[in-house]
Order: structure tokens, then sequence, then C-alpha cells
């Protein structure tokens, strides 16, 4: 996509306007005109990459590709969490678990039992995976204490982000460390010290009182209809044990992969090796999601006598509901793929990387201002640390935990304020059942400050360590 040759070159100052009057349009359509979503992003992309100068032979390829890219890891991932999910609701197994966290923790903390699962969960998955396999356990307990969906969806969701932005082995800090030749280990130790009190203040604080001010239903995507005879007769109320393997297989098999790739990283293993390669294998997402629906149907449907047929119409009905938002979310996904495609977030870093701005603030100012213009974490992350990497190895007197610390700034600065260029954003505006108004002020500023958060943390780990150093 970055090979394409532009018709013509535009300034940053020029990509910037059609960047922010792309996205005034896309508002616009949507808000507005009340366009379905996934039609304005289309025509918005579409626009975006005829005054970007992308030629015309190219415009087709360039919207397929970051469409395409997109569905390749969302489709696959949101499917398999959908049938996983719509397997818990019916069986009656996500009550078996909520009533289990009620018990324990207490309806006043469920929100915060929710979200402690979710770090935990959050360490080897990566956000949409983990947020989809969580879904059925929050739509269900909300359901059970009553009041708005995000009381309890938005501080799950915001753990599964800060430990996917801060924590290795997740690859964008993984990348980000890799490029300023920092110790993987220090920033794994940092990242928590950082994501865990971000997702506190943020998630945690800042959820809560987002979930008292905007009262949001849940939602059916896991539901099916109401007339379904086919769920009702699906349900067991399943043992808490088979729950808790279900939830955990997942976890346990991409676990297994990325600590693989960790040991790897540190020379412990080769990849070159047969049985490493086959539980590697096993352990990505996609596969490890396959293996647990297979479980799934299994151990709620077939060993509980439940007819091939009936557990196929339940598989099935989970697919329906959720194809509106594998859709949105790759249109999103091509929508910030032309952008990338025009340049702009090479543009813009190059431009701010020459005003002179201290390391460690100008990397996450680079980061942040990218990751609004173009929507894609990772690339903001990759690029502001592709430029700051020849300052940083020119600087012989940074420490190794200042390294770590200037790694999780940009991190921090890499998830600033996800909006409608964003395929995260569409993912949680439609799991969620919100409309782009209310997660522009939900969601977005939530991840700004999750931004802000991180950043301070990471600056306050830079300067502690300069002075002890």
């Amino acid at each position: 996509m970055t090979d394409i040759e532009l018709v013509w070159q535009l300034p940053t100052w020029g990509l910037l306007l059609i960047a922010l009057g792309a996205i005034a349009l896309l508002l616009f359509l949507i808000i507005g005109a009340r366009i379905h979503a996934f039609l304005a992003l289309i025509v918005v992309s579409f626009v975006t990459a005829i005054a970007t100068g992308v030629p015309a032979n190219q415009i087709v390829p360039t919207l397929t590709l970051g469409f395409g890219s997109t569905l390749a890891t969302v489709a696959l991932l949101v499917g398999l969490g959908a049938m996983l999910g719509r397997m818990l609701e019916t069986s009656g197994g996500a009550q078996v678990l909520t009533d289990a966290l009620i018990r324990k923790f207490g309806e006043k903390r469920a929100p915060l039992a929710l979200s402690i699962a979710s770090l935990m969960m959050g360490f080897p998955i990566f956000f949409d995976a983990g947020l989809v396999v969580m879904l059925p356990i929050i739509f269900a307990v909300a359901r059970r204490l009553g009041g708005s969906l995000l009381l309890y969806a938005f501080p799950a969701a915001t753990a599964f982000s800060v430990m996917h932005i801060f924590v290795p082995p997740h690859p964008g800090p993984v990348a980000a460390t890799g490029l300023l030749g920092a110790d993987v280990g220090l920033v794994l130790v940092f990242g928590l010290l950082v994501a865990i009190p971000t997702w506190y203040i943020v998630g945690y604080k800042f959820g809560t009182w987002v979930g008292r001010k905007y009262d949001i239903a849940i939602p059916n995507i896991l539901f099916g209809s109401k007339d379904d005879g086919v769920a009702e007769e699906f349900k067991s109320a399943p043992k808490l044990g088979t729950i808790v393997f279900l939830l955990l297989l997942p976890l346990v098999l991409i676990f297994m992969n990325t600590g693989l790739n960790a040991l790897a990283t540190a020379e412990v293993v080769s990849l070159d090796n047969g049985v490493v390669q086959i539980l590697r294998l096993l352990g990505e997402t996609p596969i490890a999601l396959l293996i647990t629906v297979f479980f799934a149907m299994w151990l709620l449907g077939w060993k509980r006598n439940k007819k091939a047929t009936l557990v196929e119409s339940i598989v099935d009905s989970a697919l329906g509901p959720v194809c509106a938002i594998i859709l949105i979310t790759g249109a999103g996904g091509m929508f910030g793929g032309v952008l990338r495609a025009s340049g702009i977030g090479n543009a813009i870093a190059e431009s701010l990387d020459a005003v002179g701005l201290p390391l460690i603030v100008a990397g996450f100012v680079i980061a942040a201002i990218v990751r609004v213009a173009q929507g894609s974490a990772t690339v903001a992350l990759t690029t502001a640390a592709a430029l700051v990497q020849p300052v940083v190895q020119s600087d012989t007197s940074l420490n190794p935990v200042e390294l770590a610390a200037i790694v999780l700034a940009l991190a921090a600065g890499s998830v600033f304020a996800g909006h409608v260029n964003d395929s995260g954003f569409w993912l949680v505006s439609r799991f969620f059942g919100m409309d782009t108004q209310t997660t522009l002020k939900t969601w977005t500023v939530g991840q700004a400050l999750v931004g802000v958060c991180g950043f301070v943390f990471a600056l306050a780990i830079f300067l502690v360590a300069g002075a002890v150093g």
C-alpha cells in the first residue's frame, strides 16, 4: 500500500486538511444524513483516495487491501468468538459464571471482578479476541444486575486495551522494543506498572462514571431472536468448571504461542524445532478459538445428548447478528488504509521530528498525531519508533530503564483518541450497541485518557531512572 506512486504529492498541511475534511464528511454522513456507517465509510474512503492522488487504477485495490487486511484478522476472531459466546449464553453457562462471580465479589464489585478477569486474559490475548470472548459474561452480568451496559463493559474493554498497548508479548510494544534496542523484560515489568494504574484511573474510575452517565441497553447480538425456541432447547445449566475451562482454554493456548515466541527471542528455544512450530500453530489466536469452539460444541451440546442439528442451528445463529460488525470494522480499516496510502502519517511524523522537543515527549506526540491522523495504533507506534531510533542509538547516556520508558511513552501515544478511522472504534461501537456520537464521547475520550495517563506514568519512570542513573 505504501508503494503506490501518487498522481500528485501534497504538502503535509494539504494532507492534514484532507484527513480532517474526510473525518468531518464521515461524521456528517453518519450523524447528520443518517447514512449507514458501512456505506459512509466506503464513500469517504473513495473520495479521500481521489483527493490524495491515488491513481485511478489503484483506487479499488487500495480500498480492498485496507478492507481485506482488516477482515483477515477481525472476521475470524469475531465469527469464532460469536459462536463461542452464543453457546455460552444459550446453554446458561454465562449465567452460571455470573452467579459465581456475584457470590464471590458481590454485586457492587461486579465491574471490578470483570475487569480483573479481563486484565489477566489480556496478557496473552489480543484486544479484539479477548473482548469477544468476555462479551457473553459481561452481557450476562449486566442483565442480572441492571443498569447501563457501559458500567460493566467499559472497564473490561479498557483492561484489554491497556494490556494490548503496553505489555509484551503483544506486537506493538515488542516491535518498538526491538527498534529501540530496549530490554523486553524491563518493558514487560514497567509496562505492567503503567498499564494497571492507567486501567484503574481510566477504565475503572472513568468507566464507572461513564456507565452512570450514559444508559446503554444490552444489545441482542448474542441472544438471538426472542421467539427462538431453539435457544431454549439448547439450555442445560452446565457446571461452573466447564465454563471456566472453556474460557481458560484459548487463554492457555494463546499464551503457549506468545510464551514460545518470547523464549525464541531470548534464544532459549528454536523456532525451527518441529514441536515448537506445532505448539505455536495451536496457539495462534484463530486456531485457539476454533479448538475452543469445538470443545464448546462437545461439552455444551453433543455430550449432553443435544442433536447435531440443534448444535448446528445455535452456532449458525451466532453469525447473522455480527455480520454488520464485521463489515463496518472492515470498512473502518479501509478508511485507515487509504489515509496510510496517502503518506499522511510519515509526512506528519517527519515534520514533528524537526521541531526539537525532548526525546520522550517528541516520541509521544509523534505517535499520538499519527494515530489520530490514520487510525492504526501499530503503524503509529512503529512510525514513531523508527523516527526516534537514530536519536536513541546515538545517545549513549540512556540507561535500560529510560529506554523502556521511551517505548512505553510511544505506546501511550499510539493509543491516543481512537476514532472513526480506527477499526477498533467500530468494533466497540457495534458490539456495545452505541451510536457514533456516544462512542466518540465515551470510547474515544477514554482512549485519549489512556494515552495521557500512560504517558505521565512513562515520563515519571523516565525521570526517576535518569535521576537515579
